[in-house]
């Protein structure tokens, strides 16, 4: 017996780990930096994924069996959302990590000048993208370590050093994304980008918003409206437009033609292709400026 009771401690982990699911890359960084060695978390939509349109199938699901918590982007930006809930119920919680989060409008700034408030009021919805804003990710971090703490008490205080050291990481990235975004001239800062998607980074650091298609990719624009976007990107004198890794760019290809405005580098609006928060922000910080600054 007592050998036994041995090989069982060996065997066994000293700790437990809180099993955790999450269903959006950028939130899959914060539970990994939160949780360090006391937690694991299965990313179910992986690095190439899209939000916006994902939905996990049955055997992801049941890969998730045991988890405690599942943590999803919130704001309307997951339609498989309720159906996910249902499916839990009862053996873990949902945490819908924006839902908490300061909101923007998701119409972009331009949106009414060109087309007429009317017309776009469906357009008008909360902007799911928060994690364009450091402030709000900052934010999303306290949300996670508030979350596992309550689940797994014992640990409470690691998770909470480990939120403050991440928290003063990203101090420090919005600080040098306020340096180096100071190259470009306030009257050069206008991004037009394929989705409305940086309308949290624009109001955080002082841009105008531009979009080809509206808060998801599916809200293709008709030639009417392509026409009024045309005219204020002219009106606006828009230097560059901006592609997305997901984005259609058969359309961006035809906005460049008709306008003569040069088409920017990649973004990434949705963590999709990067390991981690500050990988996403500092490459699309460098490429707005590599085009935008005198």
């Amino acid at each position: 017996m007592r050998k036994l009771i041995i090989t069982l401690l060996l065997v066994l982990p000293l700790t437990a780990q809180v099993k955790t699911v999450s269903l959006h890359p950028l939130i899959t960084d914060i539970v990994k930096r939160v949780g360090g060695e006391h937690a694991t978390v299965i990313d179910l939509i992986g690095k190439n994924g899209d939000p916006h349109h994902f939905e996990p199938t049955a055997n992801q699901l049941q890969e998730t069996m045991g988890a405690s918590l599942y943590f999803v982007s919130g704001k309307g930006l997951e339609a498989y959302l309720p159906s996910l809930k249902s499916i839990v119920k009862g053996r873990a919680k949902v945490i819908e990590v924006g839902e908490s989060l300061p909101s923007i409008d998701g119409a972009c700034d331009h949106c009414e000048e060109a087309h007429g408030e009317e017309e776009h009021s469906h357009q008008h919805s909360i902007d799911p993208h928060w994690w364009h804003s450091v402030d709000n990710f900052r934010r999303a971090v306290t949300v996670i370590v508030a979350e596992l703490s309550l689940v797994d008490a014992a640990h409470a205080a690691d998770f909470e050093k480990n939120g403050q050291t991440y928290r003063k990481e990203l101090d420090e990235l919005d600080r040098w994304i306020r340096v180096v975004i100071a190259k470009i001239p306030k009257k050069n800062r206008q991004l037009a980008t394929a989705h409305a998607a940086f309308g949290y980074f624009c109001k955080e650091y002082q841009f105008t918003a531009f979009s080809v298609q509206g808060i998801n990719r599916e809200q293709t624009p008709g030639s009417k409206e392509l026409a009024d976007l045309i005219k204020s990107l002219k009106e606006h004198q828009v230097a560059a437009i901006f592609p997305e890794k997901e984005s259609n760019p058969k359309v961006l290809e035809t906005l460049t033609k008709d306008t003569g405005i040069a088409l920017g580098e990649t973004l990434i609006a949705d963590g999709a292709s990067v390991v981690t928060y500050d990988q996403m922000m500092r490459h699309n910080v460098n490429a707005i400026v590599k085009t935008l600054a005198p």
